[in-house]
């Protein structure tokens, strides 16, 4: 076989380098119109992980910036030009004048002051071109303030879900996979209360409208009523606990002890339930109360969802249409509206307000599992999914999103403020992260200094009642952590 020699190869190596280089001519010099497609076109022909669309978004970016300092230069010409003309000009009269050249007299500071006022126009226009570039960057980056307020430690195993309750006292309620829901003082982070009355994990908790009861789903097939009644000790100093956004440090999952967390300080514990409802086949994923809270309905992996009248306990309604496993429920705060999500990557509207209507709507807009569904004040539904998205839909017409967030991780269980219509997303990698509703995104919890969450985030849930911790999240580190997030006026306004 024969073999390239020394030479031959340098030459090839050469000739590759040139034809580079003219690519990167041709690319400067061509128009505007052609740009897009070459940089498509060379980006195709790259390895590279980021996705294709952040890759395209990252290419207009630098595309405007590229353009910018095009005009500049172009700026910069002309400017040069008028300095040649204005000293040519000069020229003529200091011969007119003087007789002599520009070094001389008044002529030689009559040009010097001309040339100065050009060269600080030209620094003028440099300065407030690369001004506006860099603002325009500086409106993107701009960040929430996050700090970490309170720690709830105590389950034996990881936390599915957890709520606030709607009337006073106000408590945080944990579900988890160690059998158990839990009651805990927002302020103190202290266990009030614990529930012990299932037989399988815990992977729902949901609080009555207008009393003090809760309602929990169960992996032992069973959603469960119980009432609580709990005494707010008197409040502690806050810990000084912050971390800025900016911080990165990561750690392992080695850094948590694999034993056993040790429990919560004696609490009241409920055994027995009120109310069980049990009609399905399969694990119950999640709970809910519909509006006015007299009847709820269920989410289970029998691919149904069933609705309950809570005085009677009787099954009032099958939902089936699903193919396959549910993966949670919510109704509506104000209409008799109850959105479910599956593992068939579509959710579906149901809609309970004409008694004698039962009518039901399916919305196919993931490609992978839809892993929760969520109303707003408003007039929309926000969907997150496994296919690392999350959209948002207008119930008056939901043929398609009036929003689409993509993110870098799984979506799980979502929750939206009321008052601020903020998305909270937990995701797989342990992040959360916030978003308004035109899917702009806000800010990023702290994950650094051993701070924040070290496993799955699994859930989180707005506190519209209080503003010292209006924000929290679980996960499956056996931990619930409390959130002061403070979204400055512009950033809502955006």
């Amino acid at each position: 076989m024969p073999v390239e020699s020394g030479n031959s190869a340098a030459a090839r190596q050469a000739k590759q380098k040139r034809k580079s280089h003219s690519l990167s001519i041709r690319r400067t010099n061509s128009t505007e119109q052609e740009r897009p497609g070459i940089h498509r076109d060379m980006l195709e022909g790259q390895d590279s992980k980021l996705p294709l669309p952040l890759r395209n978004n990252l290419l207009d970016l630098f595309g405007q910036i590229e353009r910018e300092f095009e005009n500049l230069y172009i700026e910069n010409l002309e400017l040069r030009r008028e300095i040649d003309s204005l000293n040519e000009r000069l020229a003529g009269e200091g011969q007119t004048i003087d007789g002599g050249d520009l070094s001389k007299g008044a002529l030689k500071t009559k040009a010097s002051h001309s040339t100065s006022q050009l060269s600080q126009k030209l620094k003028t226009t440099y300065k407030a071109s690369t001004s506006k570039i860099v603002s325009s960057f500086k409106a993107t980056t701009s960040r929430a303030v996050c700090q970490l307020v309170k720690e709830y430690v105590g389950h034996r195993d990881g936390i599915w879900d957890l709520s606030i309750t709607r009337i006073q006292p106000l408590v945080l309620g944990t579900a988890s996979a160690d059998h158990s829901a839990m009651l805990w003082s927002i302020e103190t982070g202290k266990c009030l209360l614990k529930y012990a009355g299932h037989a399988g994990s815990v992977n729902s908790i949901k609080f009555h409208p207008t009393e003090q009861m809760a309602l929990t789903a169960s992996g032992d097939q069973t959603a469960h009523i119980w009432r609580y009644m709990v005494q707010l000790p008197p409040p502690q100093p806050p810990a000084d606990i912050s971390a800025s956004l900016d911080d990165d440090v990561d750690f392992s999952d080695k850094d948590e002890a694999d034993g056993e967390v040790d429990g919560p300080s004696e609490c009241p514990t409920i055994r027995v339930a009120t109310t069980t409802l049990k009609s399905h086949q399969g694990v119950v994923i999640a709970a809910d109360w519909l509006v006015g809270g007299k009847q709820v309905v269920t989410a289970s992996w029998d691919r149904a969802a069933n609705l309950y009248d809570v005085e009677t306990s009787e099954l009032v309604h099958t939902l089936t249409g699903h193919d396959q496993e549910l993966t949670h429920c919510c109704t509506h705060p104000t209409q008799r509206l109850v959105v479910t999500s599956s593992r068939d990557t579509t959710f579906r509207l149901w809609d309970f307000r004409d008694p004698s209507i039962h009518s039901v709507n399916v919305f196919q807009g993931h490609t992978d599992t839809v892993t929760s569904a969520v109303f707003t004040v408003g007039d929309n539904v926000v969907s997150g999914s496994d296919d690392r998205t999350v959209k948002v839909w207008d119930l008056k017409n939901m043929r398609s999103p009036i929003a689409t967030i993509r993110t870098d991780s799984a979506v799980n269980r979502i929750s939206v403020s009321a008052n601020q219509r903020i998305i909270a997303l937990p995701h797989d990698n342990r992040q959360v992260r916030l978003f308004d509703m035109t899917g702009v995104r806000l800010a990023r919890l702290p994950r650094s200094n051993r701070q924040g969450h070290r496993r799955m985030v699994c859930c989180c849930v707005w506190n519209e009642e209080n503003q010292a911790c209006n924000l929290f999240t679980c996960g499956f580190d056996r931990q619930a952590i409390g959130w002061n997030i403070n979204i400055p006026a512009l950033l809502q306004e955006k």
